[in-house]
């Protein structure tokens, strides 16, 4: 199987992604070094701070609002940006990658006239769709959202599949530990695809 996506492109992606990534994790820290010499605001180093605090405060805000809710210190709130923007950067690239991985295969499966190929990466694509869902979804309890929006569709799709196993683990705090039960039960599915329609 020819992997052109998966084995070409995908490199050059992850490092331009991880790139910006360093680039986040630059800004952070120097948002968590301001945050605690707090130089003086009308000095270069005080207005490049200031300049500093706004690029990052929409996304050290949510983890200082949910510091602030535990009584932690929110200067250390960057920390935790960085952990969920690790979090976010890694899984995004395994999202990316996956898809690369669908498209070669669908490909892969027209090319050779092989409806059996073609139907399993169908299904293993609309379970990383559902993957896709899951993640974002994640992502979404740091902001406010309406039914109206994508997110309200993401809602409505991953609720049949999300309410149950909420019920029987509820979150803990911010962390949903139901989401990660049904991720793992759907890398257990798509392995199975792979096994039946794509291996030999």
């Amino acid at each position: 199987m020819n992997l052109f996506l998966s084995t070409q492109v995908y490199p050059i992606v992850s490092m331009v992604v991880w790139g910006l990534f360093g680039i986040f994790v630059g800004m952070l820290l120097l948002r968590l070094t301001f945050n605690y010499t707090d130089p003086n605001p009308f000095g270069k180093i005080g207005r490049f701070g200031f300049k500093v605090r706004r690029a990052t405060e929409k996304w050290v805000y949510p983890a200082a609002r949910f510091f602030a809710m535990y009584r932690i210190d929110t200067r250390l709130a960057p920390l935790l940006s960085m952990f969920i923007g690790l979090v976010f950067t890694y899984f995004a690239m395994q999202i990316v990658g996956n898809t690369f991985f669908v498209i070669d295969g669908l490909s892969a499966g027209v090319a050779n006239g092989n409806p059996k190929v073609f139907i399993g990466f169908v299904l293993y694509g609309l379970l990383s769709i559902l993957v896709l869902f899951i993640f974002i979804r994640f992502l979404s309890s740091w902001f406010v959202f309406t039914t109206r929006t994508f997110l309200g569709f993401v809602k409505r799709v991953t609720d049949p599949i999300l309410l149950p196993v909420q019920r029987l683990i509820p979150p803990i705090g911010m962390f949903d530990i139901s989401a990660m039960i049904v991720l793992l039960v759907i890398g257990f599915l798509q392995s199975i695809v792979l096994r039946v329609f794509v291996s030999n």
